[in-house]
């Protein structure tokens, strides 16, 4: 039978653009203070901590998890694993932490993402005979065959340009994601999710967008009617994100904080020209499995790597404009690849705590190659 899971604890540090207050900080600085604050917020239950699992995308292999496990100080005998499904990573690990809990091979684990854009080694193409010289590239391929394997942002703007998102419609989103992020900060909404590092209590990307500064944005991808710009493409960042999921029986027994209960996710595959796309039939596939109605949630945290990426994936599905992105997106943030996922998550479950027991919540996100992961959550 499988066991019902629940999050005894969720936190995050600040996001902060590639070359930021966070610029000069490894893999195991970002991560270090977020796991013992982490540890800390989940009180005895992290005594039980069995295992560590963190996405990263850029850190060019190694196991970035358990160096972080071993640096704040869990003991030898708790093991470690990094997975690598680029944006979907973070979100991934906390998946794969709760159907190892559902499955009975754990009762608790420490899940979620780091990622530094601006420690990210650089990568380059072993020569292939002597006397040759090493070719530095961006990005591996995705996808065997070039032709299906786009580059995100070219792929994001053909979406614009086909769907008919114009450049005002996704500036207007853009700004409107600041505008929720500031609140969320005013209002001390954030105040229990954000690890502060030094320099750095805050996301250091949100701010006050005016619309005659957006309008001056040079177009990075697209046309001119319906081109991305700086305004609507998530900033390059840093962050770590973590949340501590336990067997629920085991938390109730012990008294432990119950923040959120898992519901499901499910993991999707689709076209790889349109990766933006493929987060649609993740959500889909977990409501239609849960038998929940989109108008029914009460918060989505749905990934704004392209302000016309969003505009997409909401298209249609009728949630509530109001629980969608209620503190803030990436758009307002940033995007630290691997963490990306694990701070939808975290900004998933405090969203929910404020609101009545029985509340449900759904997090989504898509990655290059054309994968996505939606995550169910519901308040207990």
């Amino acid at each position: 039978m499988s066991r019902s899971v629940v999050i005894v604890a969720a936190r995050r540090s600040p996001v902060a653009p590639r070359g930021g207050a966070l610029s000069r900080l490894d893999l195991t600085g970002l991560g270090v203070p977020v796991l013992k604050a982490v540890l800390q917020d989940a009180g005895p239950a992290a005594a039980e901590v069995t295992e560590v699992i963190l996405g990263n995308a850029l850190g060019a292999g190694g196991n970035p998890a358990r160096l972080v496990a071993l640096a704040a100080g869990l003991p030898d005998r708790v093991s470690a694993l990094t997975l690598d499904r680029q944006c979907c990573s973070g979100l991934d690990a906390v998946v794969m932490a709760a159907r190892s809990i559902a499955a009975g091979e754990a009762t608790v684990v420490v899940a979620g993402g780091i990622e530094s854009f601006s420690r990210a080694p650089i990568r380059m193409h072993r020569p292939l005979q002597k006397g040759d010289e090493a070719v530095a590239y961006d990005r591996p391929a995705f996808v065997a065959d070039p032709a299906r394997d786009p580059d995100p942002l070219q792929a994001a703007a053909r979406l614009a340009a086909r769907q008919g998102h114009s450049r005002v419609v996704q500036e207007q989103f853009a700004r409107a994601s600041h505008v929720r992020a500031l609140a969320a900060r005013a209002d001390g909404r954030l105040a229990n999710e954000l690890v502060p590092f030094p320099g750095l209590d805050r996301d250091a990307f949100t701010r006050v967008l005016r619309p005659e500064v957006m309008q001056r944005a040079a177009v990075l991808a697209g046309d001119a009617d319906h081109g991305l710009t700086s305004a609507t493409v998530a900033v390059e960042a840093d962050a770590a994100a973590m949340l501590v999921l336990a067997d629920e029986a085991l938390a109730r027994a012990h008294g432990w904080p119950i923040l959120c209960r898992f519901r499901g996710a499910a993991l999707a595959g689709g076209d790889p020209v349109d990766p933006a796309l493929v987060p649609r039939q993740a959500m889909a596939r977990v409501l239609q499995r849960l038998g929940w109605q989109a108008a029914s949630l009460g918060r989505v945290e749905l990934m704004e790597a392209f302000a016309v990426q969003a505009l997409a994936c909401l298209s249609g599905f009728g949630f509530d404009s109001a629980a969608v992105n209620a503190g803030g997106g990436a758009l307002s943030r940033g995007h630290p690849i691997g963490a990306s996922g694990a701070i939808l998550a975290v900004r998933l479950v405090q969203e929910l705590r404020a609101l009545p027991t029985g509340s449900r919540g759904l997090a989504a996100i898509a990655a290059v190659g054309g994968l996505a992961t939606a995550m169910a959550l519901e308040t207990a």
